[in-house]
């Protein structure tokens, strides 16, 4: 370790940064504290907007040229970064503290090697030798646990999945050793099950080099599994700070409180106990309110006291290392039960709208574009022999990692691809091998598609309405333009969105306001089947909760199959009927949510609720990391095809695994599994996420 230093790595005291236009000053930041210890992680948690990565800019001196420190200090071991010269922010940067991004590649040369990229941090900032830098290099890569070191520090960057990118990341910030390590939701991007091994690599490694870290994210339950304290951010203040099981348990803040009932826990039921979004929007920074910025938004708020002065963070009584920013948090009863949401009765799902059976989408793809080699043809088994059917009135979830095909299914499904093999029949008519623009109106209308990112589906220069009413036109709905603007009004009711925003422009939207436009053009012909694509996965928890009340009010009123993609298993666990598990094009595991989520599992389903972060600490979860990245689609393993990271493989006698692949089997009514585990050994399986009790 460099030099011992034994007050507070990072004190971030009143810090104010603004952002100056030509119009006027934007306060990002007001009056926030924060402190760091040696080797603590410490979580900054809010939605999008809050001022999070702005405050991690401001510690790494690099707001560009129009945010500055308008008040305030931020001292990284005793000593104010703002007063220093730009030699010595120099030598701070990358050696004594290190960001890691979001998106890997931004942080990565496409056109370096790995090796090289790695060796440059210590031979520039402690003027190592290059030898030394590179045995360096690779014991970072051995340390960040990626498969043949030697190798990886000979590839370049394309060469590397997503998590393999970001792991680089990590050990292109430890190469110096940082005392202060700040990451930017660093798993954004990646599948469950690589986050879930990034986040065990983080701690580790932070254990092994006494780092401290600075952990930013929307997720809670991520913060929960990897750091010591929180500080809660809404509209550019804390507004609540303190230990994990301060702020998860002792919560005094209106805001955190209503940010847990906006995220499905283990128990939440979409009928039931529907989630509770929090009212109204977040404020831009020159609109903020007087007084309490989240006023407006509060169930607690009273007029002429929480909107009369600016509040400061006060100490809970009888625990000074938690604060809050609201006047009543000692007035309100924190622990009293819940308001439920209307409650509604489930749908009984009806006739079989959807049926596939045995589907199979192959790719053939040159040999020669990856390996050098010509004229040989190798041929990518995106989708294996696909069989279900899908109901009117229900969800089903499709769920698997990055790569295992559902996102393939979809565009067969759509007509964007024709399958190779198989059938697809929608209401008894096959469908499979008919390419969309074939298709009759009447298909194209039933079957329509919600996508991840609400950015990339919207026309920038058309308005809101116009693509509405277009999609109407192609569906040949409204036999006159005024009847499809009425119609158009009337989709803008049903995602609630204010008639007025039938004017405005994509880009005068949140991200949240698009995704509703997106759900109100898919539902304009009358769906019959939604395959929402990921639809919430680019959205803040707050909002999440909404569009998928919204998607579930629609579903009920119009009785749509919804076909749900994600690999968020919180949010399927919250809203499917039935859960279909995918891993390299096979279905592994399909059944009804409950048969999915309690044993006897599939190895690879067990794997993924392991894997899921969950923002509860009564909730003990059993620990199963996978090794290893998906094996690809076009040299897929012999056998089962999760047989290299399956960890019950050993339980199998003589090799079955890796030989044959396994039948499909039917442990209960309609619950099935693809594994050659014995009856007797599926049914020793242990709940992999357990409730503690009151």
């Amino acid at each position: 370790m460099k030099d011992s230093y034994d007050g507070p790595i990072l004190e971030i005291d009143q810090l104010s940064i603004s952002f100056f236009t030509r119009l006027r000053e934007i306060p990002a930041v007001m009056d926030f504290s924060v402190k760091v210890m040696p080797g603590e992680a410490v979580g900054l948690v809010g939605e999008s907007g809050c001022g999070k990565s702005t405050v991690a800019l401001g510690v790494m001196q690099d707001l560009g040229k129009n945010g500055q420190i308008v008040g305030g200090s931020i001292k990284f071991k005793g000593r104010d970064l703002n007063a220093m010269s730009q030699e010595e922010l120099r030598q701070i940067r990358g050696s004594e503290i290190a960001m890691i991004y979001q998106e890997p590649m931004a942080s990565l040369n496409p056109a370096m090697k790995i090796g090289k990229q790695l060796m440059e941090v210590p031979m520039i900032h402690n003027g190592v030798s290059e030898k030394e830098a590179y045995d360096r290099a690779l014991q970072v890569v051995t340390d960040v646990k990626l498969p043949d070191p030697k190798r990886m520090l000979n590839s370049y960057p394309h060469q590397l999945s997503g998590g393999q990118q970001q792991r680089i990341v990590i050990a292109m910030a430890l190469m110096a050793e940082p005392a202060l390590l700040i990451l930017d939701e660093p798993t954004t991007a990646l599948d469950v099950t690589v986050e879930a091994a990034v986040v065990d690599l983080v701690k580790e490694l932070g254990k092994k080099y006494g780092t401290s870290m600075l952990f930013i994210s929307h997720n809670l339950g991520l913060v929960l599994e990897t750091c010591d304290r929180l500080c809660v951010m809404y509209s550019g203040e804390a507004v609540e700070s303190g230990s994990i099981e301060d702020v998860f348990d002792e919560m005094q803040h209106p805001y955190t409180q209503a940010l847990f009932r906006s995220i499905p826990l283990p128990g939440a039921d979409k009928n039931a106990q529907p989630l509770r979004a929090i009212p109204g929007n977040f404020p831009l920074p020159h609109e903020r309110p007087p007084g309490c910025n989240f006023g407006p938004r509060c169930d607690y708020f009273e007029k002429n006291r929480c909107d009369a002065t600016d509040i400061s963070m006060k100490v809970v009584p009888g625990n000074d290392r938690h604060t809050t920013r609201c006047l009543r948090f000692q007035e309100i009863d924190w622990a009293a039960p819940l308001e439920l949401a209307d409650t509604t009765e489930k749908p009984e799902p009806g006739r079989v709208v959807l049926k596939m059976d045995n589907l199979k989408k192959y790719y053939e793809v040159a040999a020669n574009a990856l390996f050098g080699s010509s004229g040989e043809k190798k041929v990518v088994k995106a989708n294996e022999t696909l069989s279900f059917e899908a109901r009117e009135s229900e969800t089903l979830a499709i769920v698997g990692e990055s790569g295992c095909g559902k996102s393939t299914f979809a565009k067969v499904l759509m007509g964007l691809e024709t399958a190779t093999e198989g059938q697809i029949l929608l209401d008894n008519r096959n469908i499979e091998a008919t390419p969309i623009e074939e298709r009759d109106t009447g298909t194209i209308a039933d079957v329509q598609m919600v996508f991840q990112n609400p950015f990339d589906t919207l026309n920038p220069s058309m308005t809101v309405g116009r693509q509405i009413i277009r999609a109407l036109e192609v569906f040949g709905i409204g036999d006159s333009d005024a009847a499809r603007k009425q119609r158009m009004l009337e989709l803008l009711d049903l995602v609630k969105l204010p008639r007025a925003f039938a004017d405005r422009m994509p880009r005068q939207l949140s991200g949240g306001q698009k995704q509703r436009v997106g759900i109100a053009r898919a539902f304009a012909g009358n769906a019959r089947i939604v395959v929402a694509d990921e639809p919430v996965s680019a959205l803040d928890v707050s909002v999440q909760a909404a569009v998928t009340d919204l998607l579930m009010e629609i579903q009920r009123e119009q009785k749509t199959t919804l076909l749900f993609i994600s690999h968020d298993l919180s949010i399927v666990r919250y809203l499917s009927d039935r859960v279909m598990v995918m891993y390299l094009g096979h279905v592994v595991e399909l059944g009804t949510t409950d048969q999915v989520f309690s044993p006897p599992y599939h190895p690879y389903t067990e794997a993924l609720l392991s894997a899921v972060p969950i923002a509860d600490t009564k909730v003990h979860k059993k620990h199963i990391v996978l090794e290893g990245d998906i094996p690809s689609a076009m040299n897929p393993p012999s056998g089962c095809p999760f047989q290299t990271r399956c960890r019950w493989k050993s339980e199998v006698p003589g090799g079955l695994c890796e030989k044959e692949v396994p039948p499909v089997r039917v442990l209960a009514e309609g619950h099935q599994v693809k594994c050659h585990l014995t009856d007797e050994k599926l049914a020793e399986m242990e709940p992999v996420i357990q409730i503690a009790a009151e």
